[in-house]
């Protein structure tokens, strides 16, 4: 829209959207023309200006669509379908309100209303949807037939998205009050949105959408279900969850233009508010989901970040994690929405958007220098203070393994000791070392250390990796690592070769035993293959003790196995004999 109309100048050309090639300067003109035409507020739409845009239509070959605000004034004028159409930006308020603009297009052929009318409608939360059939009139000006009309749906719709009247002609239209009509249904829609608040209570719920790409279903379905786990455990409910199958992932969206219609649909039938996908998005792709659906969207990769944000406890685990999310949304600044960018680049153009982006771009870029320098050093006071422990004669064993695998529940076991130990992902971050007793070991028995690590999980983020690379590096000076694995877990061979793969990544050289853990609720058969599997695996439940006196041993046994490590001066790993 151009700016006031100066009285006594001519009314400028106002820009006209949609399939313009081929159209004549002149015929752009006269579609520009409708911005000055004005309804009655209370009309979807006026006989007037059905028939400007009926005329319009025929000459052109194409349908001519207009938005009206609820004022009565056209707002947007564009040659082409609904599609063609570009929106006014979301209000925020989706849920609670309409756009407040009701969509009017003129179709030169016959049908009604179409699929992809009805989803603009829907996703973009119009206040009327309302189709005209045209046909020529002869001599004469062009016949208005039947007039198609559609409004969103409340929820409690029965799962529909959306109402459609039947055909109706342009007088009973125009006789009706629209602006009633869109007010009975916002205060519906008001209505269902504070019950739904009441019911949810603070919770976040979310529909989780998969894709498999290739790699089998059962493996597709098992990323699906750890995304579930994540979101559990960040707080969130899983209000529904869906998996697609296809060749590659779109560039644009994902998944594909249906699903994502889909997946909204669902979101607001069960009260949902949030997408999460089980892929990392790339900024570009995070944008069009948010555009097309009006949803939040997060992928996997800030799950992660949530769960590890929402768990660290002391000053090294914040500084990791703050680090962890800062090297992710550096890049994914640019095109944050027009709070970010008002204005385009070039000269002439660069203005507050810009320097916003900028200035934000420098604060995150000397806040990442200023964590890298505080990672250092947390990395040199713990290199000092392991030089105690490995320099000893007591072993150390660090426990690794998948998330939510029981470490910590086994570590207080061995160790006698009381750190934090829930059913959630990533509730340990920070490592912590505790001595055990290994009556097996020597003549008499003797003590080892036990070091508590953080879980991994398959496709672990780099940045997660980067930024707690001061707490891995505990791994290279341990003496053995328990790969602890959940029994009870489905796929456990699959999680047991992604911890390995991150183990590979991180260049260790230390000895592994897997030990079977959870065994009091996994199944029998299941626990038997498993420890085939590893080499004679100790199965053991940390939860009730059982099976902790054969592990002991088992421990000893391999420690004495193992030769005693010489650490090269200036290096903090070990060079075996």
């Amino acid at each position: 829209m151009t700016g006031p109309r100066q009285a006594g100048k001519e009314h400028p050309i106002e820009k006209v959207h949609g399939q313009l090639a081929g159209l004549k300067p002149a015929q752009v003109k006269r579609l520009s023309n409708l911005y000055r035409r004005r309804v009655a507020p209370h009309q979807a739409v006026s006989r007037e200006l059905a028939r400007s845009m009926a005329e319009l239509a025929l000459e052109l070959g194409r349908p001519v669509t207009v938005l009206l605000d609820r004022r009565g004034r056209v707002v947007t004028v564009a040659a082409g379908d609904a599609e063609h159409c570009p929106l006014p930006p979301s209000s925020g308020e989706a849920e609670a309100r309409l756009a407040g603009v009701r969509l009017v297009h003129v179709h030169v052929k016959p049908g009604g209303l179409s699929r992809a009318d009805l989803t603009s409608l829907f996703l973009n939360r119009l206040d009327v949807m309302l189709a005209i059939d045209a046909r020529p009139g002869g001599n004469g000006p062009p016949e208005l037939g039947a007039v198609h009309l559609a409004t969103v749906a409340p929820p409690t719709a029965d799962e529909e998205d959306w109402l459609i009247d039947a055909p109706t002609d342009l007088a009973t239209v125009e006789g009706a009050d629209v602006l009633e009509r869109v007010r009975a249904l916002e205060e519906e829609l008001a209505r269902a949105y504070r019950a739904r608040d009441v019911r949810r209570g603070s919770e976040e719920r979310a529909v989780l959408v998969g894709i498999d790409t290739g790699e089998g279903t059962l493996e597709a379905q098992a990323r699906l279900e750890e995304l579930a786990e994540l979101l559990r455990s960040a707080g969130g409910v899983v209000a529904f969850q869906t998996l697609q199958a296809r060749d590659a992932p779109d560039a644009r969206t994902l998944v594909g233009r249906g699903k994502l219609r889909e997946v909204v649909s669902v979101a607001y039938h069960e009260n949902a508010d949030l997408l999460v996908f089980d892929r990392e998005l790339s900024p570009a792709q995070a944008r069009e989901i948010e555009k097309a659906t009006k949803l939040k969207v997060l992928d996997r990769t800030q799950a992660i970040l949530d769960i590890f944000a929402q768990n660290a406890r002391g000053r090294e685990a914040k500084v990791q994690v703050e680090l962890a999310q800062l090297q992710y949304q550096l890049p994914r600044l640019t095109g944050r929405g027009t709070a970010m960018s008002r204005l385009g680049g070039g000269i002439g153009t660069r203005g507050p958007g810009e320097t916003k982006l900028e200035v934000d771009r420098r604060r995150i870029r000397e806040r990442l220098l200023a964590l890298e320098r505080d990672v250092d050093a947390i990395s040199r006071r713990r290199s000092e203070g392991r030089k105690g422990r490995t320099q000893g004669p007591t072993p150390v064993i660090a426990l690794v393994g998948y998330t939510n695998a029981g470490k910590s529940t086994l570590f207080n076991a061995l160790a006698k000791s009381s750190v934090l130990s829930k059913d959630a992902l990533f509730a340990t971050l920070r490592p912590t070392t505790r001595e055990g007793w290994l009556p097996e070991r020597g003549e008499w028995g003797a003590p080892a250390l036990f070091t508590d690590t953080v879980g991994f999980i398959r496709d672990l983020p780099s940045e997660l990796v980067n930024a707690f690379r001061a707490t891995l590096e505990e791994l290279h000076d341990a003496d053995l690592l328990l790969h602890v694995v959940d029994a009870a877990a489905p796929g456990a061979p699959d999680r047991v070769e992604a911890v390995d793969r991150i183990l590979d990544e991180l260049e260790l050289r230390v000895p592994r035993l897997v030990v079977l853990n959870k065994a009091d609720v996994a199944d029998d058969v299941v626990t038997r293959d498993l420890s085939t599997r590893y080499g004679a695996a100790v199965a053991v439940s940390a939860r009730t003790g059982s099976g902790l006196a054969e592990l002991r041993a088992q421990l000893a046994q391999v420690l004495a196995a193992v030769p005693t490590p010489v650490r090269e001066e200036g290096m903090g790993v070990h060079a075996r004999a």
